[in-house]
């Protein structure tokens, strides 16, 4: 079928209709995939499919969302996007999307509550069909006062946050940091070990430095403050702490380091000043991004699986959006694995 393309003019699907001989409702409902009111012929849908190519006509998607309510955008907020770990979780979630014919939106919140806001504000006024939130300091009740002006699903990643019709997909950080030390007191025999974390108001803040106090009360030891130490999730603030440490002249046999960017910059530092990891201090991070098997030594993380949690926050919410009638909160666990390498 070939006819040249409209010119002035973008092609209307009354021309496919007219191109292809069917009516306009069945060129309608071929391209509607989800339409199956009426059984179509695939010869049929072959001689529609044929028109649109030949005269290059794209369908009308505010014309589209009108008729079905619905956008086929969904939105996506993440906490920090030059942080790798959040590159595999976008991609998986972008992957899902496309096999549901969708698009998405992403933002990047840096941690900022006012800009976490306003991508909520900015949901309300696109009007998109769903969104996934990597939330850091919104709170189920500010969720709660935009959920209460739009009617789409959200679902969240992070077992801190809360609200009784929002999904929650999460990594146990808190059992797998207690998990860690342990293996840090028992396999390594580490008995002077310090813990750089992040403030309570980030939440993985707590957790984790709740998992890192259990294992070495249960083991009989003691944190010494001087070596509990925050910082702000970077490679810089990971800096930041080493010159910290250097400072005191004195640094833990390990380190156990809220994530794999602070692990990364610490040893980096301690390098610079002349310190050897893992004979002088240990080093185990939080991630196993990338970047953890190019530094040198090769650093010793907790893996969680960015991939697995994307897909998971991605298919909670499509099944919320083609299922309107699931209200309560659901649970999806992910899970994290001890990668032993050279730091420790």
């Amino acid at each position: 079928m070939k006819q040249p393309k409209l010119k002035g003019k973008a092609p209307t699907m009354h021309d496919v209709a007219r191109l292809a001989g069917v009516s306009q409702p069945t060129v309608s409902r071929v391209l509607n995939q989800n339409d199956t009111s009426v059984q179509i012929s695939e010869e049929t849908r072959y001689r529609v499919h044929q028109a649109v190519e030949a005269l290059g006509y794209r369908p009308n998607v505010i014309a589209r969302s009108l008729r079905t309510q619905r956008t086929q955008t969904i939105a996506l907020m993440i906490a920090d996007i030059s942080n790798a770990f959040y590159h595999p979780i976008a991609r998986a979630v972008q992957d899902i999307a496309r096999q549901f014919d969708y698009e998405v939106l992403i933002s990047n919140s840096d941690h900022v509550y006012e800009h976490e806001k306003h991508f909520c504000e900015i949901v309300l006024r696109r009007g998109v069909d769903g969104a996934i939130l990597v939330p850091i300091r919104l709170t189920g009740d500010d969720l709660d006062e935009y959920m209460s002006q739009t009617h789409i699903p959200f679902v969240v990643l992070g077992h801190h946050f809360y609200h009784p019709h929002v999904d929650v997909v999460y990594m146990d950080d808190e059992r797998a940091t207690y998990e860690t030390t342990r293996w840090l007191i028992s396999e390594r025999g580490h008995t002077c070990i310090g813990y750089i974390g992040v403030p309570d108001i980030l939440p993985p803040g707590p957790r984790r430095l709740r998992g890192f106090h259990r294992a070495l009360v249960d083991c009989g030891l003691t944190a010494d403050p001087r070596f509990i130490l925050e910082s702000d999730f970077t490679m810089e603030g990971g800096r930041r702490i080493a010159h910290q440490l250097i400072q005191q002249r004195e640094i833990p046999s390990a380190l156990m380091v809220a994530n794999d960017l602070m692990a990364i910059g610490l040893i980096l530092a301690l390098q610079d000043a002349g310190y050897h990891i893992p004979e002088d201090v240990a080093i185990v991070g939080f991630d196993n991004i990338p970047e953890a098997t190019v530094v040198r030594p090769t650093l010793t993380t907790i893996a969680q699986n960015p991939r697995d949690l994307g897909e998971k926050l991605a298919h909670a919410l499509f099944e919320r959006i083609e299922n309107p009638e699931l209200t309560e909160r659901r649970l999806f666990e992910s899970s994290y694995q001890l990668i032993v390498r050279n730091s420790a």
